[in-house]
């Protein structure tokens, strides 16, 4: 199709019009936003630090305390999540646009969490320690990549909004090709 541009069928907005005022509204939004690509830092540094204990030997408590703070991070944003969910939504978890997201959440804070009851019993050796904690954080991706695909969404449901009240092409090829 020449000229034309394809959009797959837009399907229902991610936010009502008042969940849209309420999100925008919320702190917990730009709290949201500033502990996310924290949350993904630490998990790097702990990943190259897990990586390095795993092929060298060298590092175990710097790789167990950089799961530690991970496991931290995750609770907080987990925490400061379900407290934004209840002022966009009017529930904690398992809002419509976010219940994926939050079931898939419950086996990343299950893993995370027995990372550090495994550490804190001694029932785990160090490889077995440094393998569940590269469990947990494969979770983490597909769950981050969840959320990283809702914002996708978001941004292109607001350009198509945008185009639809002016009636404007360009808010329309900006949806098209880009978030």
């Amino acid at each position: 199709m020449i000229g034309k541009i394809h959009q797959p069928h837009p399907g229902p907005a991610l936010y009502t019009d008042e969940e849209r005022r309420r999100r925008d509204a919320s702190g917990w939004t730009l709290v949201q936003g500033i502990l996310a690509p924290v949350q993904f830092l630490v998990f790097l540094v702990s990943l190259a630090l897990i990586i390095r204990y795993l092929s060298t030997g060298d590092g175990l408590a710097m790789a167990q305390m950089s799961v530690v703070i991970k496991t931290l991070t995750l609770y907080a944003i987990m925490i400061t999540g379900s407290i934004w969910e209840k002022e966009v939504f009017g529930v904690y978890l398992f809002a419509r646009p976010f219940f994926w997201e939050d079931v898939f959440s419950m086996l990343v804070l299950a893993l995370h969490s027995a990372y550090l009851l495994a550490l804190w019993t001694g029932a785990l050796g160090s490889t077995g320690l440094m393998l569940l904690a590269l469990a947990a954080y494969a979770t983490y991706i597909v769950n981050a990549g969840q959320f990283v695909w809702k914002l996708r969404l978001a941004r292109l449901d607001a350009a198509r909004r945008a185009g639809a009240a002016t009636g404007g092409m360009a808010a329309g090829l900006s949806a098209a090709g880009r978030v």
